[in-house]
């Protein structure tokens, strides 16, 4: 069960960032690092921010629980998806009223001009939150039935409609180019939910929303549900603020990064998207394939839970550690590799290694906080989990400003690094410091050491092989 839906999921979100880094560096081939890449990332920031919030944290691991514990299931899922959505849709449309004012708030350090480029792609990039929210939705559904490959291989769908837009546009100016990504993430937002409503419907659960609609209509089960979604939207708003630790901290990145020269979100970006492959391929894809089972387990006071956590933590603290050690030694020839070309000069390739550099030193705690943080989101203690975050959020607000004057952008990418730390520690305090040593006192810990050492040797090897060519 374990190997197998990390696998699908693996695999799934291996194929998406593959095409995700095809995105990236025809993105930063046709519109290199400068004020109009600024723009864009900036445009699709916090749309992005909310998608990481939904689909990797606070709904998924707050419905889960609550839809497994339902007593009428069909009436919770069709209230829960017509509330989310109306108010999504309600909030698109405020965005696009007043985008040059979060246009503001996203790249605070933008001047006036810049602000009034920026805020009509703000607007456009907004409309594809409502679109990833019925995504998760129905992704959460397809979870509880252990589908987990149509999630795993969607997202790949708005990358290819982004490389799209960027073949067919890239002899325009910048401008039209922008615009073309903007509204391609649209276009991949609908292919998406489209993927998802097949999917669902061939699992035969399109009748759960048309069984919940009559309930609804008929003024049924009002008592029951009115419990089943208080304990949903307590536990969601905590989870909210307990799983967007990592996304709060890019966000704010970006407002800091704006303050600083041309480029800079630009390198964040980019040294993020690489972190952000083992992250997504190693500790999201594990901790998404056996939350479901681990949330039933623990109801039901199964032991085979701490069994199925034990084999996670193992297996992610080998490909962790492995990832950290050689992203962190091969930054400069990573980052060359995938992006110095066209607009991307040598210049750009050292900036954003440096930056690559600083947060692989977070790829650890953040994985692994991902995973135990798991284990308090299945026992339903979402506002414990919140409390820790806020830690980890305080923590690197004080890191941000303590560095970014003296490293610039990456001091930035340090200091997410270890928020992530603040964050692994009051996580393995809420879980159990006897029980994570207990956890440790394996010989498999002595393995991994001698990995990292042979890893060490293999890894200077390659650079003299890679010095030879590049």
């Amino acid at each position: 069960m374990l190997i197998k839906s990390f696998f699908t999921n693996s695999v799934g979100t291996l194929v998406s960032r593959i095409f995700g880094f095809v995105r990236d560096t025809l993105t930063a081939s046709v519109l290199g690092a400068n004020i109009y890449s600024d723009i864009f990332f900036v445009a699709f920031k916090l749309p992005n921010l909310f998608r990481r919030i939904f689909a990797e944290g606070a709904f998924t691991q707050s419905f889960i629980p609550s839809f497994i514990k339902a007593t009428h299931k069909s009436l919770f899922t069709f209230t829960t998806f017509t509330r989310f959505l109306l108010f999504l849709l309600f909030f698109s449309f405020i965005v696009t009223l007043f985008s040059t004012f979060f246009t503001k708030i996203i790249a605070f350090g933008f001047d006036e001009a810049t602000i009034e480029l920026a805020s009509p792609f703000v607007a456009i990039n907004f409309y594809y939150l409502p679109l990833i929210f019925c995504v998760t939705f129905l992704g959460s559904l397809l979870q509880y039935k252990h589908h987990f490959a149509t999630t795993a291989f969607s997202t790949a769908l708005l990358n290819i409609a982004m490389i799209t837009a960027l073949i067919v546009f890239k002899n325009y100016d910048r401008k039209t180019i922008v615009y073309a990504l903007s509204y391609s993430v649209l276009i991949g937002g609908f292919l998406q939910v489209i993927a998802h409503y097949l999917a669902i419907k061939r699992h035969y659960l399109v009748k759960i929303f048309f069984v919940g609609y009559a309930y609804r209509r008929k003024n049924k089960e009002k008592v029951i549900i009115k419990e089943t979604n208080q304990r949903f939207y307590q536990s969601f708003f905590h989870s909210i603020i307990g799983n967007s630790t990592p996304q709060i901290v890019s966000f704010i990145d970006t407002t800091l990064a704006s303050f600083l020269l041309s480029g800079s979100i630009s390198y964040l970006y980019y040294g993020n998207r690489i972190f952000q492959l083992p992250l997504a391929l190693f500790a999201i894809a594990l901790t998404t394939g056996i939350f479901p089972r681990i949330t039933r387990l623990l109801k039901n006071n199964d032991k085979e839970a701490d069994t199925l956590l034990i084999k996670g933590f193992w297996l992610l603290a080998f490909l962790l550690t492995t990832s950290t050690l050689g992203g962190y030694m091969l930054s400069h020839e990573i980052v060359q590799l995938l992006f110095e070309r066209g607009s991307f000069s040598s210049a750009d390739t050292k900036m954003t290694a440096w930056v690559l550099s600083m947060y692989m030193i977070g790829l650890i705690p953040f994985g692994l906080s991902k995973l135990f943080s798991l284990w308090l989101y299945a026992q339903m203690r979402q506002k414990e989990a919140a409390r820790i975050a806020v830690y980890s959020l305080i923590s690197n607000l004080i890191f941000s400003f303590a560095l970014i004057k003296p490293m610039g952008v990456a001091g930035l990418a340090l200091a997410g690094s270890l928020a992530g730390c603040v964050l692994f520690i009051f996580t393995i305090r809420s879980f159990g410091v006897k029980k994570f040593l207990a956890i440790l006192r394996n010989k498999k810990l002595l393995m991994l050491i001698a990995l990292l050492c042979v890893e060490v040797v293999a890894i200077y090897s390659i650079k003299e092989l890679l010095h030879g060519y590049l």
